[in-house]
């Protein structure tokens, strides 16, 4: 069995949901992991906002106006009066729930439930549409099956027992359509993986079931060398392995959910990225075999704040780090890339949520500074720590930048060098030259 999980915009329209449609259709057993129709979650998100912050008839107006959006899309959709008026009555359930929900003191909790509408709803019409062309589908709801420990980690034990309870009976049915993104917590309320939780949920389902293949389908033909948004001539790569795959996602490779690699990898089943624009073409494949390049891609990630901690009582002192580490699990916030000398420590972090309250738990320990509006530059390379040659090439390209902060030995598979973020594009730019400008005249992306 396959799992095939297609993102927001791969059914982001009537059009794109039948081209999905005819994709899956080859009587192949599979289960397919659909997110909300592109534009929906974040529509919600701000229905709930609206609604935390008490503004009511904001919120009703908003719910209106995604009623009229999807009272068209069912209308392009679905191709007679009769399936028109199910997906209706479909639908006309969700937004009662979700106007229900604007009648009452409104929770946190309630803000979850709202959000999960978006997979309800594209999973209910995508189910119609195959029952309207004679295909045969059934619906795995996965508030039946996906759900999350006392830690906010998927019980995958519970996951696999409940899938191949809700599987038992496979007769005369090639396609079972479920949710990506939404699951229930330990107490059984309704919850989500968070954004880009549609990609974990298609992992997890594939590593439970020992799946033959994920297949995460979106709108790009696959990881590229480097961001095609700013670096001209970027290319495809055909296969990398799950630990390069997990630096480049981690590190801002948009196309892939960091955390959905681990359970794919647990469990050595390979993913496949895929274009729904063009299918045809390869995509690339994540497994156990490593690309075999000395550098495989180039990713960036923006929105750091590099911090700075300088204290002589750092210097052949036992403790200090553990110190400054618990700070940061205080206030739940992880750290990105460290380095160290004698007498101070450097890190960063990308959720300022409690920077205040960090830096004033920290300043006790020493000289404390930071720095905003920084940007991680990550190298990915087969086997980093292998290879003769490549830091030369990195920082010859890189001549120009002011580099704040260099890690490396932490990952065989990645050197991370901090830049301020308005020296991006050109780091990306020359990295780009440098290190693939030679090799493409060679035909290495084939």
């Amino acid at each position: 069995m396959k799992i095939l999980k297609f993102g927001g915009t791969s059914v982001g329209s009537a059009e794109r949901m039948r081209a999905v449609a005819e994709l899956i259709h080859d009587d192949q057993p599979k289960i397919v992991v659909l997110s909300a129709v592109s534009g929906t979650t974040n529509k919600l998100v701000a229905l709930a906002d609206s609604l935390l912050q008490g503004k009511r008839e904001q919120a009703t107006a908003q719910l209106g106006e995604l009623e009229k959006e999807y009272r068209k899309f069912v209308d392009e959709l679905l191709p007679s009066a009769f399936y028109q008026r199910r997906a209706e009555m479909v639908l006309s359930t969700i937004w009662d729930q979700i106007r229900s929900l604007t009648q009452k003191e409104f929770i946190p909790s309630y803000e979850k439930v709202i959000l999960a509408q978006g997979e309800l709803i594209s999973t209910e019409l995508f189910h119609l549409y195959l029952e309207s062309q004679s295909v045969p589908s059934r619906l795995l709801p996965a508030l039946d099956f996906m759900r999350t420990d006392e830690q906010g980690d998927p019980d995958l034990s519970y996951i696999l027992e409940e899938l191949e309870h809700l599987l038992s009976d496979r007769t005369g049915v090639p396609y079972f359509i479920t949710q990506g993104y939404i699951c229930r917590n330990c107490n059984g309320e309704i919850d989500n993986l968070q954004r880009g939780g549609s990609d974990y949920s298609a992992t997890l389902i594939g590593a439970a079931l020992e799946a033959d293949e994920i297949q995460i389908w979106t709108d790009i033909d696959g990881i590229h060398n480097n961001d095609p948004r700013i670096v001209d001539k970027t290319f495809p790569l055909r296969k990398v392995s799950y630990r390069e795959a997990a630096e480049l996602a981690y590190f801002g490779a948009k196309i892939l959910h960091p955390t959905c690699v681990i359970p794919a990898e647990q469990a050595q089943v390979p993913i496949r990225l895929k274009n729904t624009f063009a299918p045809e073409a390869p995509g690339t494949l994540i497994s156990s075999e490593g690309s075999g390049r000395s550098i495989t891609a180039i990713a960036a990630k923006d929105g750091v704040t590099a911090i700075k901690i300088r204290s002589g009582r750092m210097m052949n002192a036992y403790g200090f780090l553990r110190q400054v580490f618990s700070v940061f699990e205080q206030f739940q916030t992880p750290i990105d890339m460290i380095t160290t000398s004698e007498v101070a420590v450097s890190l960063t972090i990308d959720n300022n949520t409690y920077l205040d309250a960090i830096i004033g738990a920290l300043e006790p320990f020493g000289e404390v500074s930071y720095e905003t509006e920084q940007t991680i530059i990550c190298i990915v390379g087969d086997h980093l720590h292998r290879q003769t040659g490549f830091t030369r090439d990195i920082f010859d390209a890189l001549e120009d930048i002011p580099l704040r902060m260099v890690s490396y030995g932490g990952s065989n598979n990645n050197l991370s060098i901090l830049v301020a973020s308005s020296y991006k594009k050109l780091a990306l730019k020359s990295l780009n030259a440098q290190l693939f400008g030679q090799r493409l005249s060679v035909g290495e992306h084939v």
